[in-house]
């Protein structure tokens, strides 16, 4: 188990992290999630021990602050893969092996380049293959020691969208087929949620919240962590016997009674028939679906219609709106 105690990174006056505590299972692949300069990698790194911090890490009770990186036992993937451009694929997943001491290498690579995707890759160039091929080939090398945790920073940014949607999907199955202990970080949610047990939202150097991804998508800590997490408008509500009432109608949703803030997501509000109307003030036309921004009575909000809506939605018609409990989401 790694644990992290009171972990603050800083540069000069400034604190890129700041005291933040988190533990990670064996076996449970954790995800930092947050935007571009929250400190996320800034994290990971410290805990490679690639950046001097403050505090406590640890693995099961043993302190890490004096081991060298090499002497931590964990692999590290970047989002540019960091491949040796004069090795094979056979060659660079070979490197980290003979570093260990490794005596059976030839097997480990073909065991590894099989468990990834590539079986037969070994003799080939790394420069000959796509980007997606090379972090496949990042990832075996990184996972070819058997490290104790394996430390991901953004590894699939670098990639176009549909080819990170699959390799994801890829990485989620290898990271649990080979039961790999590992830290993700990452400022795409889909990313996050496919890949992780648990998401740690990370802002401005700190981590607001831990949870399920099912957690922190349903339940928002505040109103920042939820328009991160797609939500663009919010309302008050009230929820009774499993009913919560919205100014766009009522909806089933497990809560006590009580009062209680939504935060709406674009596909909370389909243009389709419902209780409330409004009226379109812009349109645009996504690959399958047509989002709108949709001006009512009381509040001006964003709203989806389906791409083969007959006529298509335009600007300064009215449009009925329905609401749709999926995009929805429970502040704090």
């Amino acid at each position: 188990m790694l644990r992290v105690d009171g972990l603050t990174v800083r540069y000069g006056r400034v604190a890129a992290v700041s005291a933040v505590d988190v533990e990670i299972a064996d076996g449970e692949v954790l995800a930092l999630l947050g935007p571009s300069g929250c400190g996320k990698s800034t994290l990971l790194r410290a805990v490679a021990g690639l950046e001097p911090a403050d505090g406590g890490i640890s693995w099961d009770g043993v302190d890490l602050g004096g081991v060298p990186v090499h002497r931590r036992g964990f692999g590290l993937v970047f989002q540019d893969g960091q491949l040796f451009p004069h090795r094979t694929v056979a060659g660079n997943v070979a490197f980290g092996l003979r570093m260990a001491g490794e005596r059976k290498v030839a097997a480990r690579v073909d065991e590894l380049l099989d468990l990834v995707g590539l079986a037969g890759f070994g003799p080939r160039r790394v420069t000959e293959l796509s980007g997606g091929e090379q972090q496949r080939v990042a990832l075996a090398r990184a996972l070819a020691p058997r490290p104790r945790l394996l430390l991901l920073d953004e590894p699939l940014s670098a990639l176009d969208r549909s080819l990170r949607e699959h390799l994801a999907i890829d990485l989620s199955r290898l990271l649990r087929d080979s039961g790999t202990t590992a830290l993700v970080v990452t400022h795409d949610h889909d990313e996050a949620f496919t890949l992780a047990n648990r998401v740690a939202v990370m802002r401005a150097g700190q981590i607001v919240q831990t949870g399920t991804p099912n957690q922190v998508w349903r339940h928002p800590v505040d109103e920042d962590t939820a328009r991160f997490l797609g939500c663009t408008s919010f309302v008050d509500a009230t929820a009774t016997n499993g009913i919560i009432h919205t100014p766009f109608g009522p909806t089933p949703f497990p809560l006590p009674n009580g009062p209680v803030r939504l935060g709406l997501r674009p596909t909370a509000l389909n243009a389709a028939p419902g209780p409330t109307t409004g009226t379109i003030t812009t349109t645009v036309h996504h690959r399958d679906h047509i989002r709108l921004t949709v001006q009512t009575p009381t509040l001006l909000v964003d709203a989806t219609a389906s791409i083969a809506s007959t006529p298509a939605p335009t600007p300064h018609t009215q449009t009925p709106l329905s609401l749709n409990p999926d995009g929805l989401a429970i502040i704090g």
